[in-house]
């Protein structure tokens, strides 16, 4: 019974606390209760004493989605103001591509390209998970097996990674990076990639 007591004590102090956050006030008496199916329990979960975060989903990026405009203020607003936002123009495949920032910490956390609208957001911020739970730095092994059907070599500026579309996925895809000494131009084999980690999360529209 001794080890009982202090839980029962954790539990009753729980409760206290609860019934302080959230009054209902009675009619009669005019005194406070607290009622437990009224109460949200879901406001005790951990994930949300720090508040909420960005995440990656089929739509987008946090309100980032493929009908946001490609300007400033609204891909700023669109990524709940945490960002500095900054544009910039390069050349890519014989064209210019034009591209929005988003900087935090002086460091690139999320890239936007696309024409009047969003067609593409890479994701560098170790803060923004995937719908799934995985975010920067997430081993290969931890999401696949081998790479065969759903990974490729990367391309353009990512050529030293393996690019993966998320298991279940149509829009979300992971580029791996990591160690390996072999030639250049070829996937690595599945065993060098069960320690490569996720450096990227690509949302294309």
């Amino acid at each position: 019974m001794k080890s009982v007591r202090p839980a029962l004590i954790a539990v009753a102090l729980l409760l206290a606390g609860c019934a302080s956050s959230a009054p209902q006030t009675g009619s009669d008496s005019g005194a406070t209760w607290w009622n437990p199916l009224t109460y949200s329990w879901s406001s005790l979960a951990p994930w949300n004493w720090f508040g909420s975060s960005l995440a990656v989903n089929e739509q987008g990026v946090g309100e980032l989605t493929a009908s946001t405009a490609m300007n400033e203020t609204a891909i700023g607003e669109a990524l709940g103001g945490n960002y500095q936002i900054r544009k910039g123009m390069r050349s890519e495949n014989g064209g210019v591509v034009t591209f929005f920032q988003a900087v935090s910490d002086k460091q690139v956390k999320v890239e936007v390209t696309g024409q009047s609208t969003v067609e593409r957001i890479d994701v560098t911020d170790r803060a923004i998970i995937s719908a799934d739970g995985n975010k920067i730095g997430t081993p290969f092994r931890d999401i696949f097996r081998k790479a065969f059907g759903a990974c490729d070599k990367g391309t353009g500026a990512d050529s030293q990674g393996v690019e993966c579309a998320a298991p279940g996925s149509q829009h979300i895809s992971y580029l791996f990076t990591g160690e390996w000494h072999g030639p250049e131009g070829l996937m690595p084999p599945d065993e060098t990639l069960q320690n490569w980690t996720i450096s990227k999360i690509i949302w294309r529209k």
